[in-house]
């Protein structure tokens, strides 16, 4: 959520940051905002009015009533009996209009960084850089679930009984190799300076109101039927949430995070074939990295959240490119964006492990997280978040690429430790 201030002062600017994201539906918001927020300080400022007349009307009755003027004082006390019901329809007013200004404000998108590349959609995102050399061996891969299925490492039949499409279960060598990932991935990033966390898996609506948009929302969030809770998509929203309302001292920034969780998406939408399996899936774990720090460090902080996950994955001899997210594609509270994508040998292309955001001051707006400066002086953090680890998708990764032609997986020496000191899977058929 932008500054009301900055829209008030530059309404112009909002328009066009709307017009770079494809959302001229949008466009009308700003009038309406402009509208209601000048119908909301004008109900302020005669209420304001009516409050100061109230001390002074009452005084002046206190006056008359001394001095046996109880007419006169009969008199003012029903200008001051008016004066309250005019000031209650009042408050009633700047209830409404502020609701309908943040209403508003809450369905406009934050502005864009100037670095970030036009388009409508993903298809005009940006390659920035590759790392490692993208390989093709000389023999077929199967599809990841054929490659798990080898090892009787899947059941997606059994899942279907039990909770229907879009789960699974995972066993054997390939559950552990799961879980070794998210330990390693954990570890990695303590060795970063990290602090770990396990946060609460569900979350009230003012905090989802808070970290994302209504859109996104309405994709992803899976309700509690009877409770104002919401399973979480990403140990994110828990993590931001934790700030809720704090008002942090500036000299102990940044906080950085790295925090573990399962995570609920609706997925909606079609999908398809190369999305099968546990590309796209309705629950998976993640090990997440989240930063609240200064305004004016979070370019930094956004281009060593990307670098983590770059690392991590070269680290496990995976090949990855960074991918610069375009207008089109990026969520309504994010600045800038970029995309963590692997190298896929079956596909012969890359695709999305994790995605890096700087959602700028949008968050802490919404959720009320400000910092103390030692002068006294208060305003809102800046909040980053990027996906260390994903391992349903890293499997797949993971599994193509380290896929010998006997059908074997190689673990490279960084996870071995996690992996009971294995350097080989071998199938089980």
């Amino acid at each position: 959520m932008i500054d009301i201030k900055f829209l008030r002062e530059n309404p112009d600017i909002v328009r066009e940051n709307i017009k770079k994201k494809f959302q001229d539906h949008k466009l009308p918001l700003v009038d309406e905002v402009i509208a209601y927020d000048e119908k909301s300080r004008a109900a302020k400022g005669e209420a304001d009015d009516l409050r100061a007349d109230r001390n002074k009307l009452s005084k002046q009755i206190g006056e008359l009533m001394k001095q046996g003027k109880k007419e006169e004082a009969e008199a003012v006390k029903a200008q001051v009996t008016a004066n309250a019901q005019r000031l209650a329809e009042l408050e009633e007013k700047e209830k409404e209009y502020a609701a309908k200004v943040k209403d508003c404000m809450m369905r406009i998108p934050n502005i864009i960084d100037p670095s970030v590349p036009l388009g409508p959609d993903d298809s005009c995102n940006v390659e920035i850089e590759k790392f490692g050399e993208p390989l093709v061996p000389d023999f077929e891969i199967p599809y990841h679930t054929d490659i798990m299925a080898s090892f009787n490492g899947v059941d997606f039949e059994a899942a279907g009984r039990v909770a229907g499409n879009g789960f699974y279960y995972l066993m054997g060598d390939i559950a552990r190799l799961h879980s070794g990932v998210i330990s390693y991935a954990r570890d990695f990033m303590i060795d970063r300076g990290f602090t770990y966390c396990v946060p609460p898996f569900m979350i009230r609506s003012d905090v989802v109101d808070g970290v994302m948009s209504f859109e996104e929302m309405d994709a992803m969030m899976y309700k509690i039927e009877g409770e104002d809770l919401f399973l979480i998509g990403t140990s994110e929203h828990s993590m931001i949430g934790k700030f809720k309302g704090e008002i942090l001292e500036e000299a102990n920034l940044p906080y950085t995070m790295t925090s573990y969780s399962p995570c609920f998406r609706k997925e909606k939408g079609a999908h398809g074939i190369e999305e099968r399996g546990v590309y796209r899936i309705h629950q998976f774990e993640k090990q997440e990295m989240i930063v609240v720090c200064k305004p004016e460090d979070s370019k930094y902080w956004y281009d060593q959240l990307w670098k983590n996950t770059v690392d991590l994955f070269r680290s496990m001899d995976i090949p990855v490119r960074t991918l610069e997210c375009c207008s089109g594609d990026l969520a309504d509270l994010k600045v800038k964006s970029c995309d963590v994508e692997a190298w896929s040998p079956r596909q012969k292309k890359y695709f999305e492990v994790g995605s890096c955001s700087n959602l700028g001051d949008a968050q802490a707006r919404r959720l009320g997280i400000r910092v103390k400066a030692e002068g006294g002086d208060k305003y809102f953090a800046h909040t980053l978040n990027n996906t260390v680890v994903a391992p349903p998708r890293m499997l797949i990764a993971f599994l193509e690429n380290h896929l010998q032609a006997d059908g074997s997986v190689t673990i490279p020496e960084a996870l071995r430790p996690y992996m009971g000191g294995k350097e080989v899977l071998i199938p089980n058929k």
